[in-house]
């Protein structure tokens, strides 16, 4: 990692945290995962060799810099998605000072929506960081959109399990799909759509 962006997501994690603790509003707050979570997702890109990955929730875009680094020697790219719109200027003002801004395709609209109008097969690794109740209604649609042999993987699912804990039976209960519950960060649910 070069010392432009390893600067820059030290920078990003102090304001990260600093924002989160005087924000008095959810929607004002970034929300970024941890730097050990960025390493776990970059590690997971890298040893899977994904080239079309998908994030849901890209905040400031902290963690959309994790996922474009990790996809950039490979030739691949970053589809990230984030319904507020000052949010999206601050990611794409933080994709330009990185350099990555063209291993990056953000867009501003419903994450729902979006993934029911996409092809078959069309993601090798989705990342969720964004409304955790939505990710039950969701389901069926990221199943088609995940390449078999893709990971789907979800932020919070220690941190909020109470949360999760509909969506996380669901996915135990389907069949063809793997899953561990990885304590790294605020617990990631890692799951694998079997060849």
């Amino acid at each position: 990692m070069n010392d432009t962006l390893s600067a820059l997501l030290k920078e990003l994690e102090q304001f990260g945290h600093e924002n989160d603790a005087r924000a008095k509003d959810r929607s004002q707050k970034m929300l970024n995962i941890t730097p050990d979570t960025g390493q776990f997702l970059l590690l997971l890109i890298r040893a899977l060799k994904a080239k079309r990955v998908l994030e849901i929730g890209t905040s400031n875009g902290y963690s959309t810099l994790w996922l474009a680094y990790a996809v950039q020697p490979l030739g691949g790219s970053v589809t990230t998605l984030e319904s507020s719109p000052y949010k999206a200027d601050m990611a794409r003002a933080n994709f330009a000072q990185a350099g990555l801004q063209a291993w990056i395709d953000l867009k501003v609209l419903d994450a729902g929506k979006f993934i029911q109008q996409q092809p078959n097969e069309v993601f090798d690794f989705v990342f969720l960081d964004s409304d955790r109740e939505a990710y039950l209604a969701w389901w069926r649609d990221l199943q088609r959109v995940l390449v078999p042999g893709g990971l789907l993987v979800s932020d919070n699912a220690v941190s909020h399990a109470h949360e999760m804990a509909d969506f996380v039976r669901v996915v135990q209960q389907t069949h063809g799909y793997l899953n561990s519950l990885v304590p790294v960060g605020n617990g990631e649910l890692v799951v694998l759509k079997e060849a």
